[in-house]
């Protein structure tokens, strides 16, 4: 019998403010130069929209932060799995910028946003270990990848692990690719268990391109050059992220489906981070062309279109929905497998197989 990695609960909080493209009609978008653009926001907001597919997005209400929206998703994949959390042994918590409070500039991770959920939880078993991880958009199958080390070294028997984000607060408005951004947090409990079959995790790629690729997101100033210098927003090189996910996230789902010996044609489903609907469609036609395989029909779920970019939550999100039967058509069954993928800040690149 061998020890298997297996998601045995899962939960996810989709923050109740919508945040439509018609809300963006008003805005007063920018150049980088700080110059105005020479066409109206209506054709901006309907580019865009052809472009990502997103038409509305999730803001989190102004008095909860990230670490909240991550209690919310934690209780519920507590529940789901059926556990009791002082058996808890590892939370492993990924995000980007910490509690940022609603109006506020200013990053707060002391304590961690880990050490805040297990707080919440009220979990006193101090062998509980939280922290958090920093990994960009990829953060939360990092999280996975290494509850599955810790699980199989033996260390561990079950661990929680969340993605959560809250984008809204670190966005420039001036910026049209703000529009892209949401937020939002999933989680799953992560189990040892032992099977005489291979399921749970199957296996995993994941890389880190900094040579030339390390600030292809970044902080800087907001185009407004009337703003306060001091203060940073979020930003990215659109053509550069484009690029680099289409060359190499194909490559490492590739690699990962290798390494886990299943056939391409025995994956149901493939749950992309939800950055972009072309970006990803792009990156799916790839990845079968790299196979020599046509893309079977409904085989990559989208919350893209109604939920926006939640960063590191949107992999786990998306798991959730399709787990719970809360995006039609899409479903798993036991037994099927699945593959997901993740590229974000870094810049990195990630991607697992699992068996549901």
């Amino acid at each position: 019998m061998a020890i298997n990695s297996v998601i045995t609960g899962t939960g996810s909080y989709i923050p109740t403010v919508v945040k439509r493209n018609s809300d963006f009609l008003t805005n007063q978008f920018l150049n980088e130069d700080g110059t105005p653009f020479g066409y109206e926001n209506a054709v901006v907001i309907e580019k865009f929209k052809s472009i990502t597919g997103i038409e509305e997005r999730r803001y989190a209400s102004p008095e909860l932060n990230s670490s909240d929206l991550a209690f919310f998703a934690a209780e519920k994949a507590i529940a789901d799995a059926k556990i009791d959390q002082e058996e808890l042994d590892y939370i492993i918590l990924a995000h980007n910028f910490g509690d940022v409070k609603s109006a506020a500039i200013q990053s707060d991770i002391l304590p961690s946003l880990a050490s805040r959920v297990k707080h919440r939880l009220g979990i006193k078993n101090p062998n509980c270990v939280a922290y958090d991880i920093l990994f960009g958009c990829p953060g939360w199958i990092q999280g996975m990848i290494q509850a599955e080390a810790f699980i199989k070294s033996g260390i561990a028997k079950k661990c929680l692990v969340i993605g959560t984000e809250t984008l809204s607060r670190v966005l420039d408005e001036h910026d049209r690719d703000s529009m892209i951004y949401s937020d939002g947090a999933g989680a799953c409990i992560v189990e040892a268990v032992e099977s005489d079959k291979k399921i749970g995790i199957l296996s995993f790629a994941a890389q880190t391109h900094t040579f030339e690729e390390c600030y292809y997101l970044f902080f800087g100033k907001s185009f407004d050059k009337t703003d306060d210098e001091h203060v940073r927003y979020i930003k990215m090189y659109g053509r550069k992220i484009y690029e680099f996910g289409l060359n190499f996230v194909p490559m490492a789902m590739k690699a990962a489906l290798d390494k886990s010996g299943v056939d391409i044609m025995d994956i149901k489903k493939i749950l992309i981070h939800q950055a972009n609907e072309k970006m990803d469609e792009a990156i799916i036609k790839r990845f079968y062309r790299l196979c020599n395989t046509q893309i079977p029909e409904a085989v990559m779920p989208m919350s893209i279109h109604t939920l926006g970019n939640s960063s590191v939550a949107t992999v786990i999100t998306l798991f959730d929905l399709v787990k719970h039967g809360k995006l039609k058509p899409h479903s798993l069954h036991k037994g099927d497998t699945v593959l997901m993928a993740s590229v974000g800040a870094g810049m990195n690149i990630n991607a697992m197989v699992y068996k549901y």
